[in-house]
């Protein structure tokens, strides 16, 4: 078992299928501008959403070592699907550094003044999963929670062409049922948050949420239980990596990094 530094000085591993997972880089850094990230993309192999479980838990194990071996003193998994897969394996396996995952937002979407449906939109292996289920019981109780799988999406968003008319037509095609019979809509995959704007423009005026803000605050505390945040005297970073060696992919990740998010 790897033992890396456990103090304040180490990195903060984030990672993720592809870009999704910057949306959540983007509220740790908010949160914890003193700290050192690393945000690893594996982009070659994006999107996790429709691959076997077992595939995604050795890539998120991979991952996750890689991170241990740069000297991790937290990972934070950027992304539902390999959340929904790996998180509870892998905080067994490296139970030396905290572990943080993400999840659908069911809960502060249930907790609403608005809330008696609720739309949560995931990738089909997050669906699929018992994690998802058990956070639909768990909420269920206060909110119909519908759950419409987003197939191809995350794909699309991954091509970096935001305003596409490809994405607005799956938005449409996978979402425009519902229009005016909602009170909020949950983004369950982390490459969503990117795309608001358009998913407004189908479902109207109506309340996003996305876990990436429960994250961050659930890794600060973490870290701040180990006395392991970093000084303020220490000057942030944020390194970006990816599996797809395109010469343009880290600046495609640079170019997501400083789009501003419009879920609230």
């Amino acid at each position: 078992m790897y033992h890396g530094p456990m103090g304040q000085d180490g990195i903060i591993g984030v990672f993720d299928s592809g870009v999704g997972g910057i949306s959540v880089l983007k509220h740790l850094v908010k949160l914890m501008p003193h700290e050192r990230f690393v945000f690893y993309g594996d982009s070659a192999n994006a999107p996790y959403g429709g691959k076997p479980a077992e595939w995604v838990l050795e890539r998120s194990r991979l991952i996750t070592q890689g991170m241990l071996d740069m000297g991790a003193k937290a990972i934070v998994i950027a992304c539902n699907t390999a959340t929904s897969v790996a998180a509870a394996t892998l905080r067994e396996e490296h139970d030396e550094v905290p572990i943080i995952g993400i999840e659908p937002a069911l809960k502060p979407a249930a907790e609403a003044d608005r809330h008696d449906r609720i739309l949560v939109m995931a990738t089909e292996t997050t669906i699929r999963l018992d994690k998802f289920h058990r956070l639909a019981r768990d909420w269920g109780s206060r909110s119909d929670i519908v759950a419409v799988p987003c197939p191809g999406l995350a794909d699309l968003i991954e091509l970096g062409d935001l305003e596409s008319t490809r994405i607005r037509d799956l938005l449409e095609d996978r979402l425009g049922q519902y229009r005016g019979q909602v009170d909020g809509i949950v983004l369950g995959c982390t490459h969503y948050p990117f795309v608001a704007r358009q998913i407004r423009a189908v479902m109207g005026d109506v309340p996003l949420y996305d876990g990436g803000a429960g994250t961050a605050r659930q890794t600060r505390r973490l870290l701040e239980e180990r006395d392991s945040l970093a000084p303020t005297s220490q000057e942030g970073s944020v390194e970006f990596r990816s599996s797809n060696t395109d010469p343009g992919q880290i600046e495609l990740y640079r170019r997501f990094y400083r789009l501003p998010l419009r879920t609230l």
